[in-house]
């Protein structure tokens, strides 16, 4: 590409050129002066020449060459908006599949920017070179990373064990004489559930002989769907076994695959979208188990799915945590039990997919093979896989292969078949059981699997030394903690220092001080915290235990904080609850939180006042009894009658640093009572269930 068709790229995206990481980017640029200086951008996150950067490289030996796909990309990202960089790579992936003979209609008319044709035709050019489906699919990916926050996937391997399941399920008897198989999901993305289930019918096929799989998918994001059927074609003008097609739409509210019955239906449906019908949609005929409540969006996804699939089809659907457990579900979670629909909940380790800090759960349901009959026998399958060895918190932390082998293992061992009582089939594996639906069915119909599968020996065995190992941990860190603290001299000072209350600082500036409010319900989501949330703090949520009760999304606070509807605490922020019973101060870190009523942000002027100083003041009981306010029953602390030293920043240095350690002490110590608990409490409970095996004199 030519300087006159240059692009702006970041520092990440030199960082990608170059194969090394992005503070080996920062390093050259303060070690050359021959770096090329930004054409862009801002000061924190810069935009350079492409050709520029392209020949500081080569000169300085960091590069042999760019290659042809990573010099695209930037064009790409030029672009700027995230459905103009969608639809300009899914009108590329057409014209590529065009030329592979696949059948592939362009559209009637585009709306793309004269700058986005220009960057496809070089695409289709640089894809007679590299390859057209490694280049779509690196451009994908690459599109994908760069909107991970607005655009959801479903992992490869997760896709891929979702799909295996609903194959093992769907026993192999009940397939048609031809092999035929639909697929469904209606709510496809970029369609990486059906691209998972097509790679599953062509080994399934070269094993037992040729068939053909319909992958049909629905997306109410039309460049997903745009992006999600030019995957699957590449896919099938490869293997040729099969049909695809992918509708834009709503499938809640107005789905356009109406008329599909399915043998399988995957689905990852959005999480907690409150808007997606209810009020419209209370008298659809697809509530055969219920009416979900307004606030269970994933029950009215499950009821859907159930009713596109065929007699015998089976649905595997990923869901959070929550709607197994939630009061507002459970009506609909007995019928789901009582029909047989419901056939199995797996738990997967936290990270296994978006949010990442939650153990998701998959959902195994069933069509009944005759109308009026019952799906299953009488009993629910339960796998927890949320404590699988090698699974630690966060993506990269999962075990894949071990995971995919134990999930499969359990679920193979398992006899699904329509004729099966009561506790028949194999022995399963360690980690799963079957559970009576008549057990179920209480007033909770809590569905979670760590509920119902006993701890294995080996699982015990391992958290126990887990515990053993953070105890020492803590206890290390609270004698370091204490060594520190023991050196301080109370005695040394013997004049009393002047102080200066919240209120004047306030006043004079050296502070910020804002009170929370109260937080709109309609916005405010209760369930596990998703990726970019911004967790939202009630004075009830301390004096429960002292986590965010709840979340708001990043967009809605943000907004919220410009025109001074929500209290927003900033990292570096000093937080006071101002209510006795839940009295606390501490400083804010890591991430932003949104502050409910009675509850105090203390913003100070990093050049007169250190916030660990200021906390370490304000948190003093004896300042907190004077400013308390016993006119009510709530005996509330006013914030701005606390009291704090009158000190130079220089002479606040000292006590920050005594105070930070005092607060790092007093979370060791929370810490080793609350680990501490446990370990008696499960080393007991083995110990009384005949479990010793060994005791050391």
């Amino acid at each position: 590409m030519s300087d006159s068709n240059d692009a702006p790229v970041t520092l990440a995206g030199i960082a990608r050129i170059a194969g090394v990481g992005r503070a080996a980017v920062s390093n050259w640029r303060r070690r050359h002066v021959s770096f090329p200086m930004p054409v862009g951008g801002t000061d924190t996150s810069p935009q350079f020449s492409l050709a520029e950067v392209e020949r500081w490289l080569y000169a300085h030996g960091k590069i042999e060459r760019i290659g042809l796909r990573e010099r695209l990309w930037p064009h790409y990202e030029a672009l700027g908006d995230r459905a103009v960089m969608g639809a300009a790579l899914a009108e590329v992936g057409r014209r590529l599949l065009a030329g592979t003979g696949a059948d592939q209609a362009a559209p009637e008319h585009s709306l793309l920017p004269d700058e986005a044709a220009r960057v496809m035709n070089e695409t289709v050019d640089v894809a007679r070179y590299e390859g057209e489906r490694e280049t779509f699919t690196f451009l994908l990916t690459r599109w994908l990373d760069a909107h991970v926050r607005q655009v959801g996937t479903t992992p490869a391997p997760l896709a891929r064990l979702m799909a295996d399941i609903a194959l093992a399920v769907r026993a192999e008897e009940r397939w048609g004489a031809d092999g035929r198989i639909t697929v469904l999901d209606p709510a496809c993305g970029v369609g990486g559930l059906l691209l998972a289930a097509g790679e599953g019918m062509a080994e399934r096929s070269a094993d037992a002989g040729p068939g053909t799989t319909a992958l049909i998918g629905t997306e109410l994001d039309p460049v997903l769907a745009a992006l999600a059927e030019v995957r699957l074609g590449f896919a099938d003008a490869e293997e040729g076994s099969g049909v695809v097609r992918i509708e834009a739409g709503d499938s809640l509210r107005a789905d356009p695959n109406d008329g599909v019955r399915a043998d399988i239906v995957l689905c990852n449906p959005p999480f907690n979208a409150r808007d997606w019908g209810h009020e419209e949609l209370a008298t659809d005929p697809r509530w055969v188990y219920g009416l979900p409540p307004r606030t269970e969006p994933e029950l009215a996804w499950i009821e859907h799915a159930l009713a596109r699939l065929a007699p015998g089809g089976v649905a595997v659907l990923l869901l959070p945590p929550a709607v197994a457990s939630r009061r507002a579900g459970r009506r609909i979670r007995g019928a789901l039990l009582r029909t047989g629909a419901l056939q199995g909940v797996v738990a997967l380790p936290a990270g296994a997919a978006q949010p990442h800090s939650v153990s998701l759960q998959l959902w195994i349901l069933r069509m009944p093979v005759s109308e009026g009959g019952a799906a299953s026998g009488e009993r629910l399958f339960l796998l927890d896989a949320a404590t699988s060895h090698g699974a630690t918190r966060g993506a990269q932390g999962i075990d894949w292969p071990q995971l995919t082998s134990r999930v499969l293992d359990a679920v193979r061992a398992y006899d699904w078949s329509g004729e099966r009582k009561a506790g028949a089939g194999k022995q399963l594996p360690e980690g799963s059981v079957t559970v009576p639906v008549v057990d179920l069915l209480n007033e909770q119909t809590d569905l979670t699997p760590a509920r119902h599968v006993p701890e294995t020996a080996v699982e015990a065995q391992a958290k126990l030394h887990e515990s053993w190992g953070r105890l020492g941990g803590l206890l290390d860190e609270v004698r370091d903690h204490s060594q520190s603290l023991a050196a301080i001299d109370l005695s040394a000072g013997s004049e009393a220092l002047s102080t200066i209350t919240v209120s004047d600082l306030h006043r004079a500036h050296a502070l910020k001080l804002q009170q929370g409010q109260t937080l709109p319900s309609e916005l405010l989501h209760g369930d596990a915290l998703p990726d970019g949330a911004v967790p939202a703090l009630s004075v009830p949520d301390l004096v429960l235990g002292g986590q965010p009760g709840g979340w708001l999304a990043r967009a809605e606070a943000e907004r919220g904080a410009s025109i001074g509807s929500f209290t927003v605490a900033e990292p570096g922020d000093v937080v006071v609850a101002g209510v006795e019973r839940a009295y606390r101060v501490w400083v804010q870190e890591d991430t932003p939180l949104v502050l409910g009523p009675q509850l105090y942000a203390l913003r100070p002027d990093p050049g007169v006042l250190d916030p660990w100083f200021l906390a370490g003041c304000l948190r003093a009981s004896a300042n907190a009894r004077q400013a308390g306010s016993h006119t009510s029953s709530s005996a509330r602390i006013d914030v701005r009658k606390l009291q704090v030293l009158q000190l130079a920043l220089v002479e606040q240095r000292p006590y920050a640093a005594a105070f930070r350690e005092l607060l790092a002490l007093e979370e060791s110590l929370r810490s080793v009572a609350s680990v501490g608990e446990a370990l008696v409490r499960s080393l007991g409970d083995g110990l009384a269930a005949g479990k010793l095996h060994s005791l050391r004199p």
